[in-house]
This record gives C-alpha cells, sequence and structure tokens, in this order.
C-alpha cells in the first residue's frame, strides 16, 4: 500500500469540505461569488387612510408571511405619534398602530424590503386542506351545479377545472349562468373560489401585489389559490393562468380582513413600489441573520473586530505565496514568513511609501546593530536595545515626513516592530557569517516574495472571498500541504543543470 495514499486523501478532503462549505454558504446566504455584485430588491410602501372619530385608535393590516419567491428584508413604520407591533394574530401576521385619541384624516405607514428570490422556496404544509362548505341559495345552488357539470365535462385535475370555470366566467353575454352568479358575488375571484370548494377542490381567495416600478396608489389583485398534489397553485381569476407571475408578490390570503380600523372610518389601503439595486454582499448580511452561517461567520462580530479579521484573513495568501515561492520557485527569504507580514504592512502604507520606509528602518538599524555588535551585549539585551531604537527611528521618520507634509509617514507604525528587530539582528549575523552579498539575496527575496503577496492580496476578488467564504482558506491548507511533500528540484535549480543538459544534448 501507498504510504501517501493516506496523506493524499486527506489533503483532498481538506478541499472538498472547504468547497462544499462555501458552495453551501453561497445557497443559504446568497453571498456572492464575486464583487460588485448588485441584486434587485423592492421597496413596497403600504399606506393606510382613514378618518379618526376622536378616541382611541387601534389599524390593523395584514402584511405578507411565507413567500415562496420573495424574502423580507427590513420592515419598518412611519407614522408618527402612533405605537406600532408586528403582531402574529392566530397565524395571520399583522402590523398594529394604536393611538390614545385622534381625529381628522389619518395616514399611516408600512414600508419592506422584498428581495426575489433565485429559486422558490418550499413551503410546507402542516395539514392537508379540505374544501370549505357553501352555502346558496336554492336558485344558486341549481345555477352552480349546471356550471359545475359543464366545466367537468372539459377537465381532469384541479388546475384544469379551475382553467375551463374561468373560461365559463368569461362567456358573461353567452352564460347566462355565470351572469347570474357574478351579478351576486364579489368578484371573480371570489366566485371561482366558492365553485371550486363546492366542488371539492380545497381553494381560498388571496391578494396580490403586481409590482411594477416607481408605481403609486395600486391596489390588489383578487387571485385564487387551489389545492393540487400537496402545494398550493396561484389562479388568475380573469385569465385562467396557473402558478406566480414574474413580479407578484402575494399579499394576503383568506382568513381575517386585509385591514381593520378601530376608531376610525372610510378605511383604505393603497400600495407604492420602486425598485432599487442594492450589493449583493450587504443584502445577505442583512436578509439571511437567521442563518447558522451568519451567527458562527465573521459577520456576525462586531464591525471593529470585523475589520481585523478581514485583515487576518488574508495571512493564508501570503503565506501560501510563501510557500510556493520557497518551495517550488527557491527564493531564500529572511525567515519564513517575515514576507507575509511586510505584506501586510504594505496593505496599510501601500507599496512604494512601506517600501521605502522599510528599507530605510532596516538599513538605520543595521548601522547601529553594528555599533552594538561591538559592545558584547548578551542576545535578549542586543535585541531589547534594537526594539527601543527601532521605536525611535520610526517615530524619527513619522515625525520627519509629517513637517515635510507627507502624511504617509505617519504610516509605517503599522509595521511590527519586533519583527523588525529581529529582522535587523538576522541581517546582521547574515553580514558577519556569510557576507553583503548572502544579505541581499534573501533581503531582496523577502522583498519580492512581500510583494508579490502584496500584489495577490490587493486583488479585489481575493479579499471578497476570503472574507465573505473562509472556509475557502482550506483550499490552501490543502495547497500547502501538498507542497510540503514537494522533493523535487526548484525551478531556480533548473539553471545549475543546463550545461549538463547541453552536454546530453
Amino acid at each position: 500500500m501507498n504510504r501517501k495514499l493516506p496523506f493524499t486523501l486527506a489533503v483532498i478532503a481538506i478541499a472538498v469540505v472547504g468547497l462544499v462549505i462555501a458552495v453551501l454558504r453561497h445557497l443559504e446566504t446568497g453571498a456572492p461569488w464575486t464583487p460588485g455584485v448588485e441584486r434587485s430588491v423592492w421597496l413596497v410602501e403600504a399606506r393606510v387612510d382613514f378618518v379618526a372619530s376622536g378616541e382611541p385608535v387601534t389599524a390593523s393590516l395584514s402584511i405578507p408571511e411565507n413567500l415562496q419567491h420573495f424574502d423580507i428584508g427590513d420592515e419598518r413604520s412611519a407614522s408618527p405619534g402612533y405605537g406600532f407591533a408586528i403582531v402574529n394574530d392566530d397565524g395571520d401576521r399583522r402590523i398594529e398602530w394604536t393611538r390614545r385619541d385622534a381625529e381628522g384624516t389619518q395616514s399611516l405607514y408600512y414600508i419592506a424590503q422584498f428581495t426575489p428570490r433565485e429559486r422558490p422556496e418550499t413551503i410546507e404544509i402542516d395539514r392537508e386542506p379540505v374544501a370549505e362548505q357553501v352555502y346558496w341559495s336554492e336558485l344558486q345552488r341549481s345555477v352552480a351545479a349546471e356550471l359545475l357539470d359543464r366545466a367537468r365535462q372539459t377537465s381532469s385535475t384541479p388546475r384544469s377545472l379551475a382553467r375551463e370555470l374561468v373560461k365559463l366566467m368569461a362567456l358573461v353575454d353567452g352564460d347566462q349562468n355565470a351572469a347570474l352568479l357574478l351579478a351576486q358575488a364579489e368578484s371573480s375571484a371570489d366566485l371561482l373560489a366558492r365553485l371550486l370548494n363546492d366542488a371539492g377542490v380545497p381553494a381560498r381567495r388571496v391578494f396580490a401585489l403586481q409590482l411594477e416600478d416607481a408605481r403609486r396608489r395600486q391596489p390588489l389583485q383578487r387571485m385564487v389559490e387551489i389545492y393540487e398534489e400537496g402545494e398550493w397553485l396561484l389562479v388568475d381569476a380573469a385569465t385562467g393562468e396557473v402558478g406566480v407571475p414574474r413580479n407578484t408578490l402575494l399579499w394576503h390570503r383568506q382568513g381575517r380582513s386585509l385591514l381593520d380600523v378601530v376608531g376610525g372610518r372610510q378605511s383604505r389601503v393603497s400600495f407604492s413600489m420602486i425598485r432599487q439595486s442594492v450589493p449583493a454582499t450587504t443584502l445577505a448580511r442583512s436578509s439571511r441573520t437567521d442563518s447558522i452561517f451568519y451567527r458562527v461567520g465573521v459577520q456576525s462580530l462586531p464591525i471593529e473586530e470585523q475589520s481585523m479579521f478581514k485583515m487576518l484573513l488574508l495571512l493564508p495568501i501570503g503565506a501560501t505565496v510563501v510557500v510556493f515561492m520557497r518551495v517550488l520557485v527557491g527564493v531564500q527569504t529572511a525567515g519564513t514568513f517575515m514576507p507575509v507580514l511586510i505584506a501586510l504592512a504594505f496593505l496599510q502604507t501601500s507599496l512604494v511609501p512601506g517600501l521605502l520606509s522599510f528599507v530605510s528602518v532596516v538599513l538605520i538599524g543595521l548601522v547601529m546593530r553594528s555599533y552594538l555588535s561591538r559592545l558584547s551585549l548578551l542576545l535578549v539585551s542586543r535585541i531589547a536595545t534594537l526594539i527601543i531604537l527601532v521605536i525611535f527611528i520610526i517615530s524619527a521618520l513619522s515625525i520627519i515626513g509629517y513637517q515635510l507634509g507627507y502624511s504617509t509617514g505617519m504610516t509605517i507604525t503599522f509595521f511590527p516592530m519586533i519583527i523588525i528587530a529581529w529582522t535587523i539582528e538576522r541581517m546582521s549575523i547574515l553580514w558577519e557569517e556569510e557576507g553583503a552579498k548572502e544579505v541581499l539575496v534573501q533581503g531582496g527575496g523577502s522583498l519580492i516574495v512581500a510583494i508579490i503577496a502584496y500584489l495577490l492580496m490587493r486583488v479585489p476578488l481575493v479579499s471578497h472571498l476570503t472574507y465573505n467564504f473562509p472556509e475557502l482558506n482550506l483550499v490552501l491548507l490543502a495547497a500547502i500541504l501538498a507542497m510540503g511533500q514537494y522533493t523535487g528540484f526548484k525551478l531556480s535549480e533548473l539553471r545549475r543543470f543546463r550545461a549538463i543538459q547541453e552536454d546530453i544534448d
């Protein structure tokens, strides 16, 4: 059995787990794969108007719930002087406005954000509904029975029965039975629901809102839902079409009334709407706060901590670059992961000011370190002295830069003091043991790797993925583990064997 097989399988498993979690996060929260993606959202305003009679007022409006095609986002009320709350009244989700006393014309506003879902959500049904009992007068009963008999002859399913009934109801001039029933019904949707229930098909009346950009004072449309094969299907009572039309929002289902006003009269409700474009990342954070991915993710932390983790989550990118450059390319660096810290510092200072500041501090530090070597200090004392000197150097450069009008001079304080001190110490020892050439090789290699890591970490897509999909760092972990098993020639070593290859040729 191959000894490397368990290791290979473990590496593949780590990468697969990271990818699977990232895909699940995308499907659950809607977080986009690329930065700058925007999604359309609908901002809907329900306006309730009534005339108050000078008594305590309670206004109650039914609001959407359990939507298949939309996510409900931010909800708020804009009604000065009124208290408001969103309550659940026996399964009916409603917003209530209350006031001790009011008189005259009143206007109340409910504003909500609705985001179209990429895939409709399946609504679970607790129990299978049954058809409601319908009461007709003697004349209505015989007319409805005749109308249903005609529709049944050309239908075989609940949806086809509904479609045939709509056709018969549309022929008002040619069908006296339909004309008689329509004349005594509230609407065609009300009549269709009653006929379907009378035929044993569970049906309920619903109020739907057709979303159109920049529309004002729009009423709700009466439609019908029928139950077939474990799901509710929407039927347009005017056309007979089955299914939810595009940009149609189901606002209220049969049950309690749409609007109740106690302490007022002449109440009515109208709707205005507008379509907006919102960054998909912002929308994912605000609309999926109940998701497990949100609760265990970085986005659930306070903003200050999020900013810190946004930087820390870039570290695996830099670590991968260092491993690749050292193991596969063969670039020598001063320290194993010092280039990663330098790259992080460059993110704060920008590349050119940071590069100049770092080189200046190290060069000045090397001069001071050469003097300290003559004092024969112990290692601990020498490092501590270097740390203090580095602080003074950085402070002096910051002050000089500020006085000269270069605000970037202040940002060099982001460099890790202890790392710089150790770098100076390592470079000094290397100079004494190996010479100036080796210092230039390792120092130059460190800066090259740091610059590559910095440029990669500055890519918007990389920053977006590491922050919104931190589990992708598992893929980087798998890549680092795989590179850790490499024992072949480095790219920088190929030139050493070029002469041998030429002799062979």
